[in-house]
């Protein structure tokens, strides 16, 4: 029915507010210093099984210690790990308070 009103609908103006999203990014562009979450690993099998052999699985906690040319090193613990760009590209991570 054309001009209907329908109850509770403003046309388009209605106002949602959405929940806060995570606010989720490539670990390569985490800046030294900064603690993360890892959310995702975002490649193939070879990546992901490379990825997790190195201990980086989803929920794990790394903190950036160095950014290379290329590339920067990680802390799992008192481990340290160094991944080039391409790898580090595939992690999503979200930033730890």
């Amino acid at each position: 029915m054309i001009g209907r009103s329908v109850p509770g609908h403003h046309g388009g103006c209605e106002s949602t507010q959405a929940a806060p999203a995570i606010k989720s990014f490539p670990l390569m562009m985490a800046g030294e210093g900064t603690r993360v979450r890892v959310l995702a690993l975002q490649g193939g099998k070879g990546l992901t099984t490379r990825l997790t052999e190195l201990g980086l699985n989803v929920g794990t906690e790394l903190r950036v210690v160095q950014r290379q040319s290329g590339g920067l090193m990680v802390a799992r613990g008192e481990s340290r790990i160094v991944l080039g760009a391409g790898m580090a590209a595939r992690i999503q991570v979200e930033p730890l308070a």
